[in-house]
């Protein structure tokens, strides 16, 4: 599985390692289906304080596409734990309903 990291915050740039070793953890079982994930971290406030990191994953599927989940917690490791259970959650959600819906309508009436 291909990740890509981003973050302009310097105490979010601290937790790359961090960030990939729980990223593959997490969607360890759903390589196969997940070849490229995109995790961004920011601090919505700045340096104000309070329930602002901000944590975005973006895993890429060929069977659901882009799966786009967002947390946002007082920490970067709360924060990024959270993003990455729920996309895990929904990328298998996706895969035993068959995929997007939007994209069996257009694949059953392909098939027609």
């Amino acid at each position: 599985m291909q990740l890509f990291f981003k973050s302009r915050d310097a105490q979010a740039a601290d937790l790359l390692e961090l960030t990939q070793r729980r990223t593959r953890f997490v969607l360890r079982r759903l390589a196969w289906l997940v070849p490229h994930a995109t995790v961004r971290m920011s601090d919505v406030n700045g340096p104000r304080g309070g329930i602002d990191k901000q944590c975005q994953v973006e895993p890429k599927t060929d069977v659901a596409g882009t799966v786009v989940v967002t947390s946002v917690t007082s920490d970067w490791r709360s924060a990024l734990d959270k993003a990455l259970a729920r996309a895990a959650r929904f990328v298998l959600r996706l895969v035993r309903r068959g995929g997007d819906s939007r994209r069996l309508g257009q694949r059953a009436i392909a098939l027609d």
